[in-house]
Formats: structure tokens, sequence, C-alpha cells
């Protein structure tokens, strides 16, 4: 089974876990931001795909769209849209998978220890957002 949907939007990259004292020790919690996130992520996936949930071993295709910034000359900006010239500044791929990948637990597959295999791509595009592929791959 393959399905694929789009979360809207600037992709944001999985924050660390904050950690607090309190009187009766140290108590970590999510960032309210990355929070938001991966709800979004969430409500992305029921409303494109549904309740499906995937079987592992799964492959997992990740595709970052960041806006081109506004003082970028015309003929980069052209280079930019063709995929000739990529997206390589803030935020780290990795950190834009475990974004999407932690969210997508519970929802769309049991845990993501059962992604296999995985594929994140940055690129500049006119609309900002997240391509995300999920794949089953047999054995």
């Amino acid at each position: 089974m393959k399905v694929a949907f789009i979360v809207d939007g600037e992709p944001k990259a999985k924050q660390r876990p904050r950690v607090v004292q309190t009187d009766h020790g140290s108590v970590a919690y999510t960032p309210r931001q990355t929070k938001n996130y991966e709800d979004w992520v969430k409500c992305c996936y029921i409303n494109q795909v549904g309740r499906i949930k995937l079987q592992a071993p799964i492959r997992a295709t990740i595709t970052g769209v960041f806006p081109i910034p506004k003082s970028t000359p015309k003929y980069k900006r052209v280079k930019m849209l063709a995929g000739e010239i990529l997206h390589t500044k803030k935020i780290d791929c990795d950190n834009l998978a475990k974004a999407i990948l932690d969210s997508l637990n519970k929802i769309a597959y049991d845990d993501d220890s059962g992604i296999s295999m995985l594929v994140v791509d940055k690129i500049y595009g006119e609309m900002p957002r997240v391509e995300i592929t999920l794949e089953e791959i047999g054995q």
C-alpha cells in the first residue's frame, strides 16, 4: 500500500525537548511550536488519507519545499525553481524527518521504528509545504 499527502506551510524542525526543575525533580516537555506542528501534520494526514495504517517495513519519502527569499535575484530564482540550486540552509534534513515521522506514530503506522528506508529532500518552491509519501515494502 502507498499513501501520499501534503502538509501546507513552511517546513518545521523537531525542536529539542525542554527540561524544567520542579520541587519534585526535573520534568521534560515538548516545546509548544513543535507540538502544534506535529498536530498539524496529523490533521493533514487524517484529512487527506484517512485512518489508513501501514505495516512495517515502510519506505518514507519527505520533500521539504522552502520559500525563496525575497531578496533573491531573478536569475537565481529561476535556477532555484528548476532545482539547479538546492536548499542548504537551516533546517536540517534529519530534524525535518523527525518532526514528520514522530507526529505520524500511532496514526499512519504503529511506530516510526518501522521506517526501513528514508529519503529526505530540501528544495525551493513558490508554495512552502512538505510532501510525504509512505509505502509498504515487501520482505
